[in-house]
């Protein structure tokens, strides 16, 4: 939420020091659908007595609301930036006889900066545009599910005593996006966007402040758009 409302405001100022600037503001709901891959939970595999290399991890899906602002430097080159409230995630093991076994918790903001391309051939209702950029996506409020401190208990890697919790790294990556602006009034009008975004982390399970797993995990998801856009 402190992402969306300083992206807001830096918008609104920057608004009411250009008044001859191009800008637009779409709101709407964004979901994002994980494509992860994981390197497997070698350690857990080792312990529970598993098939080396027959475990992974899975990141689900959500939706929140989503807002974009554009600012366009002339009717073809554009750039936009990408912020939502925060996305959240439970991972779970995929593979094996522990297949569902829920890991964690985690949230996330992915701020996204892409330079965009509009093709203005359709005339000014339709415009479809493409996007490259750059994409950052920070972690926190991660936790450990009960599932997993109990199997830990179980497999006789910890006890109630010991304190258990999940970290995940931040991560740089590219974005690609393509979409289409929809004009209905002269400051009314729909955006659509799909995106596809780079997303790497690295998680670990600690004990005691001390790392007993790590496993590097590829979210790479779609992120997808539909919303309304006022342009000034």
């Amino acid at each position: 939420m402190k992402m969306l409302t300083a992206a807001t405001s830096a918008a609104l100022l920057m608004l009411s020091t250009s008044a001859q600037a191009n800008w637009a503001v779409n709101i709407g709901p964004v979901y994002v659908a994980p494509d992860s891959s994981s390197s497997s939970l070698n350690v857990i595999e080792q312990v529970a007595e598993l098939e080396p290399g027959s475990t992974a991890l899975r990141v689900n899906d959500d939706v929140q609301l989503g807002i974009t602002i554009d600012y366009k430097f002339n009717p073809n080159w554009a750039v936009q930036l990408i912020a939502a409230t925060p996305f959240s995630h439970d991972i779970r093991v995929q593979g094996s006889a522990i297949d569902g076994l829920a890991v964690g918790n985690t949230k996330h903001l992915p701020p996204t900066l892409l330079g965009q391309y509009h093709f203005t051939q359709f005339g000014d209702r339709w415009q479809p545009f493409i996007g490259v950029g750059v994409n950052y996506t920070t972690f926190f409020d991660e936790s450990i599910d009960p599932q997993l401190s109990g199997a830990l208990n179980s497999l006789g890697v910890t006890t109630d005593a010991d304190a258990v919790s999940l970290t995940l790294s931040d991560s740089w990556g590219l974005a690609l996006q393509a979409g289409v602006n929809v004009q209905l009034t002269p400051q009314l009008g729909i955006h659509a966007m799909v995106s596809r975004m780079d997303i790497s982390t690295t998680g670990r399970v600690r004990v005691n402040g001390e790392t007993v797993q790590s496993v590097s995990v590829d979210i790479d998801p779609v992120v997808t758009m539909v919303g309304l856009r006022w342009q000034f």
